[in-house]
């Protein structure tokens, strides 16, 4: 007579099923169990002509090192508006809506949009002068909210800047600050540029403009032996303008960062952009093992370059002092 299973032996055959499917996830290698996890969702916004901004290139260069694999562990959603301000806020908005992990940012513009489309999403900033000043974060060490970054030091280096204009074109008597009036991070900034100016016997006319008409209003005020300081702001094409007209009227200006001088900006002293983004991607990378945004503190800028155009140096009749090509970083011939 056939005997049937005692019922009393199949708790054990599901443990020795059990045991083999344990077995069976642990021989996995790490690759695989990688393989089979969702790769994080990265959302951009800036406000780039195209999707390679140096910023990006950075982060994705820094993520690699710290062990993240494009296309493997992370994917990028990048939304650049080709220096349209006014689309950063739907942008912001169909990041969120797309369901990224995690938002990066450049520049005031994209990061105001970016927080007020989500207060949950955490958000890792780059090239803001000074997130304080301009209500990005309530305080620099443990900022709370969803919001931290990387400062480019707009404030703190608003004395050096004028320093090395001043250096370089000694017969200087006035400098015109021309900002972008939209981002609210120029204020402070501005304050540290009077007492600067004052120490070093220089007139200072700060003068907040919208487009590349307010520009040219601004710069016909501008008299022989003046010159200009561009602080970084949100609007490119404000910068690549004050290029232009600065060139067409002999008018030596610094810059905020290196990037301008292969434009044909004169000289520039600030953080380099691509340096940002692989600093910023240390952020990131906190957030996506666990960390809090609101925990992460507000890191400055950490590589500060300075660059001249020895070309358009020439082209103003500027001879450019030897201690300025002893200490420069980058040059433009």
């Amino acid at each position: 007579m056939r005997r049937t299973p005692s019922r009393s032996r199949r708790p054990e055959r599901r443990l020795l099923w059990l045991a083999a499917v344990v077995l069976l996830c642990l021989a996995l290698s790490p690759l695989e169990a990688q393989q089979a996890r969702r790769a994080f969702r990265i959302g951009v916004l800036n406000a780039a002509w195209a999707a390679s901004h140096p910023t990006v290139e950075g982060l994705k260069a820094g993520l690699k090192e710290l062990g993240f694999e494009d296309g493997r562990d992370v994917t990028f959603d990048i939304r650049f508006t080709e220096g349209k301000l006014d689309t950063m806020p739907a942008a912001a908005e169909a990041l969120v809506k797309a369901g990224v992990d995690l938002i990066f940012t450049s520049q005031e513009a994209a990061t105001h949009a970016a927080k007020a489309a989500t207060e949950t999403v955490p958000i890792v900033f780059t090239l803001v002068g000074d997130p304080v000043g301009a209500d990005i974060v309530g305080k620099l060490v443990q900022p709370g909210g969803n919001v931290t970054g990387v400062s480019s030091l707009q404030t703190e280096l608003a004395a050096k800047r004028l320093e090395v204009l001043k250096t370089l074109t000694p017969a200087v008597r006035r400098v015109w600050v021309i900002y972008y009036k939209v981002d609210m991070g120029t204020t402070p900034m501005i304050t540290k540029a009077l007492e600067a100016a004052q120490r070093m016997k220089l007139e200072l006319s700060p003068k907040g403009v919208q487009d590349a008409d307010d520009l040219k209003r601004v710069l016909r005020e501008v008299r022989r032996d003046d010159a200009v300081l561009a602080p970084e702001g949100s609007n490119p094409d404000l910068t690549i303008a004050i290029i232009e007209r600065s060139l067409a009227l002999r008018i030596p200006t610094v810059f905020g960062t290196a990037l301008w001088i292969g434009y044909g900006g004169l000289i520039s002293y600030g953080p380099d952009y691509y340096a940002q983004g692989v600093q910023a991607s240390a952020l990131v990378a906190k957030i996506l093992r666990g960390a809090r945004p609101q925990d992460l503190s507000v890191e400055g800028a950490e590589k500060i370059d300075l660059a001249v155009n020895l070309k358009t140096a020439e082209l103003l009749g500027l001879t450019v002092p030897r201690k300025i090509l002893l200490r420069a970083d980058a040059f433009r011939r």
